[in-house]
């Protein structure tokens, strides 16, 4: 915060009292400025949420010669002017530089991958970059906030494709949202990148986006949404079957929401050799035969629930092995699972609320994991899609396959050594120095 003060030292002292009062912690005080009449003080504190900052600033504004002149919080000043740049990586010093950077050397360049266009990949940025397209209809779990609101997401998932894969890549906020202008729009740029990473729109656009795009394209689209979340909750599954000594070909899995997320996840769980998947949606199981589905659904329920069971979460649940949530909060009542199959496996992915409260959960299934930081087992797509894209321009891939999913799923799951892993530890933290270099062996690997 940024006050007005008498110039009374005094004051300052209530400032650091009221903000103790009100629950805050004080960290620095500065004076930005003095005059004879008026003292300009920069106050920083640490609150517990946005709520909370909100009442420190009341406290302190109810001090009698006090002026809250500005207000401002470290998420918002980290993302002042932008979280990434573009940076050169040849010297551009001298007449020389610039004659071998841009014309006329640049001109030879052109000529010879006009001539050679399968060369542009190894002479141009085309090589290690991707496009990060997005219409803004699902943000985060916010929802349809428009390209504008999209775009410090899209930025923070360059600036994470950058720290953990090297790979520049580029914000690209489409202000449409109708599905042949996006794919278009995406042809159209293309040239200029090794890979399209779709994220944040919403279902069932997304489905027909990214099947437009791969047929058209000539490299890799994947749709993050959809097969990071699918890649980290196999390798995950994968870890906490090994805690509870089951195998995958002989589980039964209800997973509730069939959106972007749940039907990526239903598709490689079954490519990875689980035989008995049921979907649930607020109305209750998807089942082969009913009318009533949406497209999407239909085809979803052909693939899925081979014992044709019916009925709302809580009956569907029963007796099976694990639970997997990418729905909304709530949905998913602790005790509910009690009535599972012996040591049943919880995931509930919702976030920032999930299905259910995994402190709860955890009193009744063997293992239980999380979307959350602040929760052991976080499942987090940031373990997958760095490593995937790395993988993929290395390789010079054109596609992006089952097998390379199954593989980058297998790959994450065992960055987790025998000695290392337990319930509360199936799956690797995004910070682990080998997960990154894992993913992208294994999609190299699967590529050749």
């Amino acid at each position: 915060m940024r006050l007005h003060t008498a110039p009374d030292q005094r004051v300052v002292g209530e400032v650091a009292t009221a903000i103790a009062a009100a629950g805050g912690m004080v960290t620095a005080i500065d004076v930005a400025d003095s005059s004879h009449d008026r003292l300009v003080v920069d106050v920083t504190c640490s609150a517990a949420d946005a709520s909370h900052a909100g009442e420190l600033q009341a406290a302190v504004a109810a001090i009698e010669g006090v002026e809250v002149h500005k207000v401002s919080d470290r998420t918002f000043l980290i993302h002042l002017g932008g979280k990434i740049e573009i940076a050169s990586k040849v010297p551009l010093r001298t007449r020389d530089d610039l004659s071998l950077a841009y014309t006329p050397g640049v001109g030879r360049v052109s000529l010879a991958l006009a001539e050679h266009p399968e060369d542009v990949s190894r002479l141009t940025i085309k090589g290690n970059s991707v496009a990060v397209v997005t219409d803004g209809s699902a943000v985060l779990g916010l929802g349809n906030l428009g390209p504008g609101a999209a775009l410090p997401v899209m930025e923070g998932k360059a600036a994470l494709f950058k720290r953990f894969g090297g790979i520049d890549a580029w914000p690209i906020c489409l202000d449409s949202q109708d599905t042949d202008e996006i794919v278009r729009t995406v042809e159209l740029i293309a040239p200029g990148f090794g890979g399209i990473n779709l994220e944040d729109i919403a279902a069932p656009r997304c489905f027909e986006v990214e099947a437009r795009l791969r047929e058209r394209l000539d490299i890799p689209v994947f749709h993050d949404d959809q097969h990071g979340t699918a890649i980290v909750v196999l390798a995950a599954l994968t870890n906490a079957l090994r805690v509870v000594g089951k195998e995958i070909s002989g589980i039964s899995v209800t997973v509730a929401g069939g959106g972007a997320a749940g039907t990526a996840i239903v598709k490689l769980l079954l490519a990875a050799g689980v035989r008995d998947v049921v979907v649930c949606d607020r109305e209750g199981a998807l089942c082969a035969g009913d009318e009533n589905l949406s497209p999407a659904h239909r085809a979803l329920a052909e693939i899925t629930n081979p014992g044709r069971v019916r009925g709302p979460l809580q009956s569907v649940l029963a007796g099976r092995d694990v639970f997997i949530g990418v729905s909304g909060p709530g949905v998913l009542q602790p005790e509910w699972i009690e009535d599972m199959a012996a040591d049943p496996v919880v995931f509930a992915l919702a976030n920032p609320d999930p299905e259910v409260d995994p402190v709860e959960a955890a009193k009744h299934a063997a293992v239980v994991a999380s979307g959350r930081s602040d929760y052991p087992n976080q499942i987090n797509n940031v373990l997958a899609f760095p490593g995937v894209f790395r993988g993929l321009l290395d390789a010079r891939a054109t596609d992006v396959t089952t097998e390379m999913m199954l593989r980058a799923a297998n790959a994450i799951a065992h960055v987790v050594s025998d000695e290392e892993l337990n319930a509360s530890f199936i799956i690797p933290t995004v910070f682990h120095p080998d997960v990154h270099h894992a993913v992208a062996a294994a999609i190299r690997g699967a590529e050749h």
